[in-house]
């Protein structure tokens, strides 16, 4: 089973988790999404992703400092915890056992 879910607009990097972050799956896919996506105004990431004129402007900015990186630092979080949309908020990721942590790890892909 492999489960696929849409990542949130709203993030929150201020919790701590004590979960080891891993790289991402598609880091190669997520650079060549993120070029295309650098080359847009803030208007034209609103109209695409039907977001509100602060949270394109919000996008936006992070795509321009958007780099990829395979290195895990200190500031890493797995996206599961970072992601705060109404379905992150239902998973109940702070509650994770080890055990549904593995699980989620094999089988959940956002």
């Amino acid at each position: 089973m492999l489960i696929l879910l849409s990542p949130a607009k709203t993030l929150d990097y201020s919790k701590n988790v004590d979960v080891n972050p891993t790289t991402p799956k598609f880091l190669s896919d997520s650079s060549k999404l993120i070029k295309e996506l650098k080359t847009k105004e803030p208007q034209d990431i609103a109209s695409l992703m039907k977001l509100s004129d602060k949270l394109a402007a919000l996008n936006f900015d992070r795509y321009q400092s958007w780099a990829p990186s395979k290195a895990i630092s200190e500031d890493s979080k797995p996206a599961l915890f970072v992601f705060q949309g109404d379905v992150y908020q239902g998973l109940q990721a702070e509650t994770f056992n080890k055990k549904d942590i593995i699980f989620a790890q094999k089988h959940l892909r956002i």
